[in-house]
């Protein structure tokens, strides 16, 4: 077959160009969720499908380059995110824009792309005549809104063949879409009006709202002689007014009643994206967040005391400067457009001295970063998020440990990001994965600890003397140990995962070394787990296995508790399950399959959950062949209900989708709970 060179392949065929952008994990949804348009190429290294349409995709970028976004994902990097989007093989190419994903199932031509492109694309330039043009003109301009329009003076010339073209009319349109409204007029059919307004030879005009259209010398009119569009756009975004600028008098007020994203500015040293920026104001419309300036050398104290010292953005949320945010992203449009829809909506609030918790009764959040970090930056979206679970139960802030030394020293922070949580004078260092969903799972573990903190005292008392249907995991560990303080959120999750059937504990063994060094304890993390009905109080099995992940530890944990479901033969299948009066829920599984002994575990915990109401059954359908087919299995594993209502069952069951207990429980639940009450009419018919 043939042979790619990674190096050359993206370097000839795809980041030599600037509108070719490759995308991480992290910037994919700030990029998509913009408003702005993007075509993205999903795609794997070694298939050769990617490789020939390269030049294609290539050439139709260059073609709209300046229309669209263009970027490519390489999901050999970032296989999570390609996963999620069901993206395993092959190439897939995908339209985003904000509330619409449109995938690609056409052809590798370029006249396709364009078609697929353009076909989802429902934005229109408006042909203006005399019966339009006043009404459309003023509606526009009350709104605060231009037009550009494209007069077309010769017939059959190149202006009237370019815009007689509906893809050619959508390429100018999307440019500047929702920032001026696009227009054009055939001067051919509209010869009149196109007099009045001086109109001799084709040209585009852009006319800025309240421009005295019929004259084209005063009102700010900006006269173009290009047809390209990219060269429309950049003039057009130049002509366009900027951000309003905020005196120092009328902040405090502005911001109190408004969502705002400001620019801090230090005189005109900042000129960077500025015509870009002016997409904002469209981009963040339906947030309701006005976009402004402030020049912080016109009042160096509001700076001073926000803790502003270089030019940068913030968000202020509605209540005045002392509920804001300032961005530590990337300074392009895409990223700040998702750092400000994520603020105004999140409860996350910039920290400093004057309002850092400090013995307050609310409970905190602190994290402190340095701008600099990555981990810092890629944890601050996870905490808005989280954030917005918790809003009323506890506080979250950010502190930058850059600006302010004095106080991340004051707190002993050696190491970025240090997330905390202050509940008076109870102080609980985060250890987890930087996900809003650990965050959330942190919080609600210091609420409901799911793990029981041993002292030699307590291990004798619960461990050592425990009832003889307990089942204890004990995980003895030093705080300054890495791969103990990896292994303390999988061990809380699993232990919130096991809760009702094995008890959990740790030990400290920095604190309770003697007891650790007593229990031969020799080296960390150690676990243990100690058996129910066992002939001796301290006998116990040790994990050694590789994976110290919460399904690994529960997985192996499990298989130590007394099994609750049944192995079914075809004849115990036919009587207990066929023509037995009890419900039924069958696992239909294959010894090699990977997934069936992944699910294994989740069964068990179904069956134990279920216990009373419905029997749980496994067969083996690779010695049991036959049972299986007859029961229409497909796939390994299958899981199917067999509910008694006072005939023989039938051999097919009623399929269950769903590989979590907890999900299938609740599905299960509801069966019985429309079987007893359809059994209720039957009886109150009778």
């Amino acid at each position: 077959g043939k042979q790619y060179i990674f190096f050359f392949f993206f370097r000839y065929n795809y980041t030599v160009d600037v509108h070719y952008l490759q995308f991480f994990f992290f910037f994919f949804y700030a990029a998509v969720n913009s408003g702005e348009l993007w075509f993205v190429n999903f795609f794997f290294f070694f298939f050769s499908h990617c490789h020939e349409l390269a030049p294609t995709w290539r050439e139709f970028a260059k073609e709209m380059d300046g229309v669209i976004r263009f970027f490519f994902f390489f999901c050999g990097d970032n296989r999570m995110l390609c996963r999620i989007k069901g993206i395993i093989f092959f190439f897939f190419l995908y339209v985003f824009k904000t509330g619409m994903v449109m995938k690609y199932y056409g052809d590798r031509s370029k006249e396709s792309l364009k078609f697929f492109f353009f076909f989802y694309v429902t934005s229109a330039v408006t042909e203006l005549w005399a019966g339009n043009f006043v009404n459309a003109i003023e509606t526009s301009f009350a709104s605060g809104i231009g037009w550009l329009i494209t007069f077309c003076a010769e017939r059959g010339g190149r202006c009237i063949k370019y815009f007689s073209n509906k893809a050619n009319r959508r390429r100018v349109l999307l440019l500047i879409e929702g920032l001026v409204n696009v227009g054009w007029m055939d001067c051919g059919t509209q010869g009149e009006l196109c007099d009045n307004l001086d109109i001799s030879s084709s040209t585009t005009a852009y006319f800025p709202p309240g421009a005295t259209i019929n004259n084209k010398e005063k009102g700010g009119i900006l006269f173009l002689n290009s047809l390209d569009t990219r060269e429309i756009y950049q003039e057009v975004m130049q002509h366009l007014p900027d951000f309003e600028i905020i005196s120092a008098a009328s902040l405090e007020d502005r911001l109190a009643h408004h969502r705002w994203l400001l620019f801090f500015q230090f005189g005109d040293s900042d000129k960077s994206n500025v015509q870009e920026f002016k997409k904002l104001k469209f981009l963040l419309k339906d947030e309701h967040i006005q976009v402004g300036k402030f020049d912080c050398l016109s009042s160096p104290t509001i700076c001073n005391k926000l803790y502003v010292y270089q030019p940068c953005l913030a968000v202020f949320k509605g209540k005045g400067t002392g509920d804001y945010e300032i961005h530590h992203g990337k300074k392009i449009l895409y990223d700040v457009v998702a750092f400000a829809k994520e603020s105004v909506n999140s409860h996350v609030i910039t920290l400093g001295p004057q309002n850092f918790p400090d013995k307050v009764k609310e409970p905190w959040l602190v994290d402190f970063f340095a701008p600099w970090c990555p981990p810092c930056r890629a944890l601050l979206p996870e905490l808005r998020k989280a954030s917005k679970h918790l809003y009323g139960q506890l506080k979250f802030g950010t502190l930058d440990c850059t600006v302010h030394e004095g106080l991340c020293n004051m707190h002993n922070i050696r190491a970025y990001p240090t997330t905390v949580v202050f509940n008076q004078s109870d102080i609980h260092e985060y250890e987890g994965h930087h996900s809003a969903e650990q965050i959330l799972e942190f919080i609600e573990d210091l609420r409901n600890p799911s793990v029981v903190s041993l002292t030699p005292e307590t291990f004798v008392e619960l461990v050592l003397r425990r009832k003889g249907e307990e089942t204890w995991m004990v995980d003895f560990y030093a705080p300054w140990c890495g791969p103990c303080q990896a292994l303390m959120p999988e061990w809380k999750k699993m232990a919130r995962m096991l809760n009702g059937l094995i008890n959990v504990g740790s030990v400290d063994c920095q604190k309770y070394y003697s007891f650790c060094h007593q229990e031969s304890v020799r080296g960390y993390p150690e676990i243990r787990l100690f058996p129910q009905k066992s002939n001796t109080a301290h006998q116990y099995y040790s994990y050694n296995g590789w994976h110290r992940d919460s399904y690994s530890l529960r997985g192996w944990a499990l298989g130590y508790l007394p099994q609750v479901s049944v192995d079914l033969t075809p004849q115990s299948f036919t009587e207990k399950v066929l023509n037995g009066k009890d419900h039924w829920v069958i696992d239909f599984y294959a010894p090699w399959c990977g997934p069936c002994q992944s699910f294994a575990p989740e069964f068990e915990i179904l069956a134990r959950t279920v216990k009373g109401k419905v029997k749980a059954g496994k067969v083996d359908c690779q010695a049991y062949a036959q049972t299986c087919q007859t029961a229409d299995i497909r796939a390994y594993p299958t899981v199917k209900f067999y509910p008694y209502q006072g005939t023989k069952k039938n051999v097919l069951g009623e399929y269950i989708d769903g590989r979590d207990a907890k999900g299938i429980a609740d599905l299960l639940n509801e069966k019985l709970e429309a079987i007893k009450n359809k059994g209720k009419r039957k009886k109150s018919r009778n």
